[in-house]
């Protein structure tokens, strides 16, 4: 691994959005940005793209491309909106779990394998109304059942190990850090890895290469075509974009393809030409897997985190691919322009990531339409318990457009 460190004085940034209170600035959200395009190129950016930051959650939709290529969903029969939840954040609302007593039922994964101990919904609403009930705790309302499932389901398809799933050296672990590495266009000893709130390996890269890996995914998950081979400097630096449109549109099947990538994996994906710019049927199969999943994210919304959430609100446009992540990480790719925004806020929090979207949108004359539909959903208004407006959340970001 690349030896890399932080500090506080590094990770703060710049600041990004400002909260009011009367005539007054109360407080600050510094932090960093970036804007990247799928070839790899920073157009854009705010404080240091080139700090590392963890994934997070916002790894989900990648790291559910093994399990949708290792023939996990057509095995089992598992519909789209399994799909959405191993890519969520779920916030525990009945729908939520339904779906993933749906899961256990089709795969058979049982609950108690699930690493992470039992707890309470994560909405609030949804936690009331359990205790109203006299529910209880379960492992299903941890936010990150439905990827653990997924993970679990492929173990068992390959005849992998269950019982050590969440260990770095478990063949699972390699294959998803291949995967990471592959779109990230890194080498997999050059990711950082810590251990995640759910118990799993998290990776870390520099803030740009994880705008890059929603670039990627973004663009293979769209209509529009990305070059196959040779032109981009992407292609001859590592990873060649695929356009979706050459899979078939029902379920991603693309044959022989999708099997020579489920029986050797995607460790073998370098091997198969993504630096000479030749493999096409593996990355046909790698862009039919990421279009299928973006499909079911913006198909399903609600299910990949709840419906006051800003991921949820941005998928609901469709031209968008988004996941939030834990500790002040906020990444959306733009289908159709095939570019992606990356969003750290060195506070850690979340209620600034809306602002600091629709100004960078603004700022790169992209998205009205998406801009409306935020502001519409999460108001930038702060009220106080008698709901008083008090404040706003403002934007105080200023991206530096590079030539």
């Amino acid at each position: 691994m690349i030896q890399t460190t932080t500090t506080a004085a590094s990770v703060l940034g710049v600041p990004l959005v400002q909260t009011t209170r009367g005539e007054w600035v109360e407080n600050v959200h510094s932090g960093h940005a970036a804007v990247v395009t799928w070839d790899g190129e920073l157009i854009a950016q705010v404080g240091d793209a080139s700090i590392w930051t963890f994934m997070r959650s916002t790894a989900k939709p990648i790291q559910a491309l093994p399990s949708v290529l290792g023939g996990v969903v057509d095995t089992y029969g598992l519909k789209d909106e399994a799909i959405a939840l191993m890519c969520a954040s779920h916030q525990g609302t009945p729908a939520h779990i339904a779906v993933l007593e749906q899961m256990l039922e089709q795969t058979g994964v049982r609950e108690e394998q699930l690493v992470f101990g039992p707890m309470l919904p994560a909405s609030q609403e949804a936690r009331d109304e359990l205790l109203r009930q006299g529910g209880k705790p379960r492992k299903l309302y941890h936010v990150c059942a439905g990827k653990h499932i997924g993970m679990l389901a492929l173990c068992k398809l390959r005849g992998w190990p269950l019982e050590t799933y969440t260990q770095p050296e478990h063949p699972l672990q390699q294959e998803l850090l291949r995967t990471v590495a592959m779109i990230a266009e890194l080498a997999p000893e050059e990711i950082g890895s810590a251990i995640d709130g759910c118990g799993l390996p998290v990776f870390a890269m520099p803030m740009w290469r994880l705008a890059l890996v929603y670039a990627r995914f973004a663009a293979w998950g769209s209509e529009a075509a990305a070059p196959l081979s040779g032109e981009s400097g992407a292609a001859a630096a590592g990873v060649v974009g695929v356009s979706a449109g050459i899979a078939t549109a029902g379920g991603g099947d693309v044959g022989g393809a999708e099997v020579k990538v489920a029986e050797a994996g995607l460790a073998g994906t370098r091997e198969a030409g993504f630096e000479s710019g030749a493999g096409a049927p593996v990355l046909e199969a790698i862009a039919a897997a990421a279009k299928r999943i973006s499909a079911a994210m913006i198909s399903h919304p609600t299910l990949v985190e709840g419906p006051d959430r800003l991921a949820s609100v941005m998928l609901g446009d469709g031209n968008v691919v988004a996941k939030s992540g834990a500790q002040g990480v906020f990444v959306f790719g733009l289908r159709q322009e095939r570019l992606a925004v990356v969003i750290k806020l060195a506070d850690g929090g979340e209620s600034p990531w809306p602002e600091a979207v629709c100004a960078i949108l603004e700022q790169l004359n992209l998205g009205k339409a998406l801009i409306t539909r935020i502001r519409s959903q999460i108001s930038p208004e702060i009220r106080n318990d008698a709901g008083q407006l008090v404040g706003h959340r403002e934007s105080c970001l200023t991206l530096t457009l590079n030539a």
